[in-house]
This record gives C-alpha cells, structure tokens and sequence, in this order.
C-alpha cells in the first residue's frame, strides 16, 4: 500500500532530480520555469519538497539502476512529498517503478506536458498511478516553453525530439517514440526570450538533432534554422549537441567556422571504429566515413573541440574489432571521448546476438578507452595554451580562492584570476598554462 495523499500543495517547495542527456536537462528546466510561475518555490538545501520529480534516463542498465537509486533517495530524504517518476525509465519499464513502495505517479516521455496539471489535481491513496500513453500523431512536442536555470548563464533548449534509427542496441526509439521537431518560429521566439533574460549561452539539443525539421514539409532543416538565428543578431552564442557523422556536411562545417556566435565545438557519435560491428549495430557509415570528417573538421579549424561516442564490448566485437576501434581513435585529432560499456537492453535486436563479450574484457576495453579519452582530453587542452579563447564566465570557482570559473566556445574549463567573482559574461581570455583538469588564464578582454 503506497503512502497518502491527499492536501491542497499549491505554493509549495519542489525538488527535481534529472538523470541522463541534455534533452531531459531542458525538460526538467521547464517544469521548473512552470511551477515557478505558478507560485511555486524550489526547496533549498536542507529542506523538505512538497514535490519530488525524477526525471529518469535508461539508456544503460547502469542508468537504469541509478534511477531507481534516486528514485528511493528521494522518498527517504522526502518522506511526506508526492513523488512523481517520469522519463524514458518510466516510459519503457513503468512495472520495474511501480515496485518501488513511496511512488505516487509514473508518467511516461508522452505525459510529461500534463505534469503540473497532475501534480495539482493529484489527491492519491494507495498504488502508484501508471500514466503510460502511446507516441501517437498528437503526441504534443514539449517542451514548447523557454527553459530555466537559476544562474540564467546556459540553457538547453530541445528543438527536435524522437528517433526513426533503430541501432540495434539502443532502447531510445521506444522511450521517444518517432522523430518530431518544434516549428521554427517557435525556436526563434524562445532564444529572443532566452536572450533577453539575460542568458549568454544556449545549447539547442534533441534526441536526433540532424533530423531537425525532416519530419515537417516546409523544407525546415537544421541549417536553415542556424541561416534564421543569424538573420536576428542575438546576443547568444549557440552550441550544438551530438550530431550524426553522415549529418555534418562541410556547409555546416563552414558555417560553424565562419560564425561567431556559434560555438567551435562537435560532438560526434563513432561507437565502433569496425566496419563489421557498425553494420552489425546498424550505424549507416564506415570508418573510412568518420576519419575524413573528423580530419575534414580539423583542417577547418584547428582548435575546435570534437567529441566522439565510443561503445565498448558490443556482440561480436572481437580482439581484431577493439583493435580497430582503439587505433582509429588514437590516429585522430579529437579532443575528448564519452566511453560507455556496451549494455544490453530487453527489447532491442543486439539483446538477443550471439558471440557476447565478457563483462571483465568489456571493463577492461573500458578503462583502456577512457585512459585514451583522458590522453586526448590533455593533448587538446595544451595544444590551446597562448591562444585567446571566449569564455562564458560561470562565477567564483570554488577550489581556487580569487579566482573565477568559466567554459570556452570550444568546451574547455577555464580558471581566471578576478578581484570579484564574475558570472554570466562573455570574456576574452589569454591561456597561460594547464594546472589540474583546468587551464589557466588571464582577462585580455571584457
């Protein structure tokens, strides 16, 4: 029997817990903005939310688990709140949560635009409701509100939601359903309020940006989106998140390069550098594909940042295919690496592939790739010393006294000294020297 409740919440403290990629990211950031504008208060430290939203990720079953390990944090450290589930956890494995004694709500991904309304009419005894709605054609896109950080320095604003891919490993189409993206009108009115609140920095985001647009019939594109916002002169600069390599053109290229307010920086998905074990993940490129993008990026700009999705372990992934992968990643100028063990999830075609491979190779392939990622994380980050960067200034760093903290357009962690701790402006630093995970700088420019 899950606990009551049952009293009128209005006004009250909420809490929200976010889990996995930056899409969820701007979905939590908009609840926020409506239950703050509602009259709603975010519980600081130390206190007690009336509300608790989990917003859960299952794209690893490592994921998985870490949702249900917030999902119990939460009603222990809340324990008279209404506790509300939602995301791609709650949308695919809705039985798993509703296991879980204290849940009072699971919403699945179709349901989360009706979250304030069922938090406001929510008068609950006994099981948990299961709100699990099908991706029909109505499915509304949501969020089509501005997010919102407290900080108002960067937001991430989902633009495009969905994939049509089907990879053989990945749980995503069924906990997003088919692609669709919001009208681009809708996009350009939120980054001008976005920008005139005061945020420097928008991360435009989606499950499957490059797909932006493709699923209207007006022609809209992600590049005719970028050609839009340089018509209106923002005072933003914009960074875009992960991008397919067969969806980076040397258009786009060339409009990253040639544009200021577009942030110099790629992340790219690779997940395999074997041609067998792309085809066999139903990746739609070659190796031969990637590398002459990457050195295609490079050329272009020398100092751009280029992150790369790499998959250790999957089904089939020989001694000889690790090998390949491990060496086409070493032989590239990239600048960091997202290294994620292979996971298999229920549903998916690569659960049920033969020749699976070892947990204890997986983690060893594993920790060899992310010791690679460090390597190329560090060689980027000297490779950038003495050159003048932009930086977005983040406020006071609390490690080094005196000094301010800040993120450079190509997605490098900076430190400043600053006789005041200087938050949300654009800043022109001279790079001096690597010290820890940061390198350090001095203002040349305001």
């Amino acid at each position: 029997m899950g606990r009551g409740f049952s009293k009128d919440i209005s006004g009250d403290r909420f809490h929200i817990i976010t889990l996995g990629c930056k899409v969820n990211q701007c979905e939590s950031a908009s609840f926020e903005r409506e239950l703050v504008s509602s009259g709603w208060t975010p519980a600081e430290s130390g206190q007690d939310a009336h509300v608790v939203i989990i917003n859960t990720c299952t794209v690893t079953h490592n994921a998985s688990a870490q949702s249900r390990q917030a999902i119990r944090q939460a009603i222990k450290a809340n324990p008279s709140a209404l506790i509300i589930v939602t995301g791609c956890y709650a949308q695919v494995y809705p039985q798993d949560i509703s296991k879980i004694e204290g849940v009072h709500i699971i919403a699945g991904n179709t349901m989360k635009h009706k979250l304030t309304t069922l938090i406001r009419n929510s008068n609950l005894w006994g099981s948990p409701e299961m709100l699990i709605g099908e991706f029909n054609h109505g499915v509304p896109f949501y969020p089509e509100t501005p997010p919102y950080t407290s900080t108002r320095t960067r937001a991430f604003l989902k633009i495009q939601d969905g994939c049509d891919s089907f990879c053989s490993y990945c749980i995503v189409p069924y906990a997003r359903g088919p692609a669709r993206s919001m009208p681009l009108k809708k996009v350009i009115s939120i980054l001008k309020s976005l920008a005139n609140e005061g945020y420097k920095e928008v991360v435009i985001t989606g499950i499957h940006l490059g797909r932006y647009g493709k699923d209207m019939e007006d022609g809209t594109s992600l590049k005719n989106l970028l050609k839009e916002i340089e018509k209106h002169r923002l005072p933003i600069r914009i960074r875009l998140s992960s991008l397919e390599p067969q969806e980076i053109d040397r258009e786009l290229i060339e409009m990253v390069a040639n544009t200021e307010w577009l942030c110099p920086h790629f992340h790219i998905p690779l997940q395999s550098g074997d041609n067998h074990i792309l085809s066999l993940m139903n990746r739609r490129y070659k190796r031969e594909d990637f590398i002459a993008l990457i050195l295609s990026i490079r050329k272009i700009m020398p100092y751009a940042a280029i992150g790369v999705d790499v998959m250790a372990g999957f089904p089939g992934e020989s001694d000889s295919a690790f090998e390949n992968t491990l060496n086409l990643l070493k032989g590239l100028p990239i600048s960091y690496l997202h290294v994620f063990p292979y996971s298999p999830r229920e549903g998916t075609p690569a659960e049920k592939f033969p020749s699976k491979v070892s947990p204890e190779i997986i983690k060893k392939r594993t920790s060899i790739l992310r010791k690679l990622g460090k390597q190329k994380r560090d060689e980027f980050s000297i490779s950038c010393i003495d050159l003048e960067l932009e930086v977005l200034s983040l406020g006071a760093h609390d490690k080094f006294p005196g000094y301010s903290k800040g993120l450079s357009d190509n997605y490098l962690s900076i430190i400043f000294p600053s006789n005041r701790p200087l938050e949300n402006t654009l800043l022109k630093i001279h790079i001096d020297r690597k010290i820890d995970d940061y390198l350090e700088g001095h203002i040349s420019e305001l």
